[in-house]
């Protein structure tokens, strides 16, 4: 028999019981909510009012946090090849620069969330709008400060003969440029990026969440981090075209390059400038935004608290508690000792992991799995990925306000859809696709498969002299993968509707053919793709459900005046645990499945040119399925943890205010 001192929100609603012990309508102080038109001061205009509402605020933190998205997980990702080649810096630097926003995120995180909750958290997003707009602003200035970029000459990949003018790239060791301080520049523009995106997903959710019921709290979180989703989407459409345009277009009218061109480099800076501008438009709209949207005060009223009822609950109804500097290590210390909050944390760390690795390999694995070109892997990918996130992330919400889920549900609910995510991901095993031919890697020239040294040089492209840092595959009309027209033995090139061709290939012998191969990777003959891509669409769709149950139930798991800062620490171990190692975790599992390396004049490795199919597929399923296990296992824990609070502690956490004061108001109300 259930122990009758708790509210067991399973059978019960919580309001319901706690309306039963007349603790319910309990005013909040109307001046303990400051309520207020839109406006500057006293310039309140009346055609700006119909945004002082909590759709009026959503449509702005959406804004917001699609810029966001577009620069930080957009324009960044697609740029740093770009990036790379203009300013000579290797991919570690480049590195560096990516996680330049998380390491600012994770130090500023818990003191913004901390002393940001009790302040005006709508001018707390215009302060994150314009230092977003900033740090876009100073990520483009290397441009502007750099001289013209010089492209050189153009590398031939064809078979050249001992007696031909054709140079071969000399090792030269790099010497110290401005390469050092452009980084710097970058990695502050980044560092700035996250100063930005701090008050964004830490007091910009916990403020929808203290503006709106609790049935249309999770709608509207859904809604906005579904938004958020679509920045990536916008980042990559719009760096992609401005790519095609050459880098130098604001000096240069008129370059003798093409896209296709290996020495072309696009104009990666152009839609920093555009967001920058975007960015900067918004810091006005949201300072006019008041403390409190108007109908708060009700809606506190109507709130009761759903936090876990643990040890030193009550330590957070002290009068002022949590309001000065020495209580942050108390209310931190006191978070991090509720089980609940921190099986959610575990949750939300290990989900965020698995996103971040999936969204940054995944592409690369399309590609590799069944043949296809980077842009169309990409665009596959995105495909599938913005759509299935975006639709998770609404749907998650839209249920859990639909059927007013309690707290104890919601995690229940995260749990199954994680769950289903699981399942469905299991498509990595079912969908792997074995190895093309590939001469000289996974076959010797005369197709032997199981010769003991394989090795790119052969008694047919020996004296050819081919540049082996020089990646250009071509596939012979016998359907073998050759690591360039040069390695294939081709002498000749031509083009055929705008595809080059080559001819007289020593390595390849030519059997009713007009050429002997042409460039590009052999199409894959593995028919799988339609089945991955619907399972996967699935498993990205289930993921991004899990999110916000996991953010609604940190939010109703924690005591009322500490949601922003519980979310404050959410973030930070979802930073250091989750999307800081994600990507390293699978790049290094991604590399353990390479066959073939890239090699400079010099002898030193560089990036992985083909992978080991069938060992990528399953290496990530073992990484993928471990972390969603502790996902599962972590929210289901947080379920059976889980105590309502009691009718008693109801009462104490209705208002912010000291328990003496609200006894003292009570007696005379009722």
């Amino acid at each position: 028999m259930d122990n009758p001192a708790f509210i067991t929100d399973d059978n019960l609603n919580v309001e319901q019981n706690s309306k039963q012990e007349n603790v319910a309508q309990i005013e909040v102080p109307k001046q303990e909510i400051e309520e207020g038109p839109c406006g500057w001061g006293r310039f309140t205009p009346s055609w700006i009012q119909c945004c002082n509402n909590p759709k009026g605020y959503l449509v702005f933190y959406s804004l917001l946090g699609i810029i966001q998205g577009t620069l930080v997980n957009g324009l960044v990702n697609i740029n740093i090849t770009t990036i790379e080649k203009r300013y000579n810096l290797n991919s570690f630097t480049t590195g560096v620069i990516s996680t330049g926003y998380d390491m600012s995120f994770c130090v500023l995180c818990l003191f913004v969330s901390y002393y940001g909750q009790k302040g005006h958290k709508p001018r707390w997003l215009a302060f994150s709008s314009f230092m977003l707009g900033l740090g876009s602003l100073v990520f483009c200035l290397p441009h502007f400060t750099s001289g013209l970029y010089n492209y050189g000459a153009q590398i031939r990949d064809t078979c050249t003969t001992p007696h031909s003018n054709t140079s071969i790239p000399a090792c030269v060791t790099s010497t110290a440029t401005k390469s050092s301080s452009f980084l710097l520049v970058f990695l502050l523009g980044q560092l700035l990026h996250g100063v930005g995106g701090t008050p964004l997903y830490t007091l910009g959710t916990a403020h929808i969440d203290d503006s709106v019921s609790i049935e249309k709290s999770s709608l509207y979180i859904g809604i906005g981090s579904g938004m958020s989703v679509l920045g990536p989407a916008f980042g990559y459409i719009l760096g992609g075209q401005l790519l095609d345009i050459y880098i130098d277009v604001n000096r240069i009218s008129k370059v003798p390059l093409m896209p296709d061109d290996p020495r072309w480099l696009g104009a990666w800076w152009i839609g920093f400038l555009l967001c920058w501008i975007l960015a900067w438009c918004l810091v006005v709209p949201l300072t006019c935004f008041p403390k409190h949207l108007p109908g708060t005060a009700e809606v506190q009223l109507r709130k009761v608290s759903q936090a876990h009822s643990g040890v030193n609950t009550k330590a957070f109804l002290k009068p002022n508690f949590g309001e000065s500097f020495k209580d942050f290590f108390v209310v931190l210390l006191l978070l991090l000792k509720n089980p609940v909050f921190i099986f959610l944390v575990i949750a939300g760390t290990t989900e965020a992991l698995v996103i971040t690795g999936f969204v940054t390999f995944m592409p690369k694995f399309i590609e590799n799995q069944f043949g296809l070109t980077a842009s169309l892997a990409a665009i596959l990918g995105g495909a599938v990925l913005i759509p299935g996130a975006f639709i998770g992330q609404v749907i998650g919400g839209l249920i859990i306000s639909k059927m007013k889920l309690q707290c104890r549900d919601v995690m229940r609910m995260g749990a199954v859809t994680c769950i289903l995510s699981l399942l469905c991901a299991l498509v990595f095993v079912f969908a792997k696709c074995s190895n093309h031919p590939f001469a000289g890697v996974n076959q010797d020239y005369n197709f032997n498969s199981t010769a003991e040294k394989i090795d790119l040089v052969a008694p047919c492209n020996k004296e050819c002299h081919c540049i082996r840092s020089f990646f250009n595959p071509v596939c012979g009309s016998n359907n073998v993968q050759y690591f360039s027209a040069c390695y294939a033995g081709c002498t000749n090139a031509t083009k055929a509707g705008g595809t080059p061709i080559y001819q007289n290939c020593s390595c390849i012998q030519q059997v009713e053919n007009t050429f002997a191969a042409q460039e590009g990777k052999c199409g894959s003959s593995c028919g799988k793709l339609p089945m991955f891509m619907g399972l996967f669409l699935l498993a990205i769709f289930f993921t991004f459900m899990t999110s916000t149950p996991i953010t609604t139930s940190v939010l109703r798991s924690v005591p009322d005046n500490q949601r922003s800062f519980s979310l404050g620490i959410q973030w930070l171990f979802v930073r250091i645990l989750g999307t800081i190692p994600g990507p390293i975790l699978f790049g290094t599992v991604i590399d353990l499945s390479c066959v073939l390396w890239n090699m400079d004049a010099c002898g030193v490795k560089g990036a992985c040119w083909t992978y080991d199919n069938p060992k990528m597929a399953s290496l990530i399923t073992a990484i993928g399925t471990s972390a969603k296990m502790i996902s599962i296992i972590a929210l289901v824990a947080a379920s059976l943890l889980y105590k309502p609070p009691q009718i008693s502690e109801v009462a104490e956490q209705t208002t912010d205010q000291p328990v003496q004061r609200w006894k003292s108001w009570a007696k005379t109300k009722f």
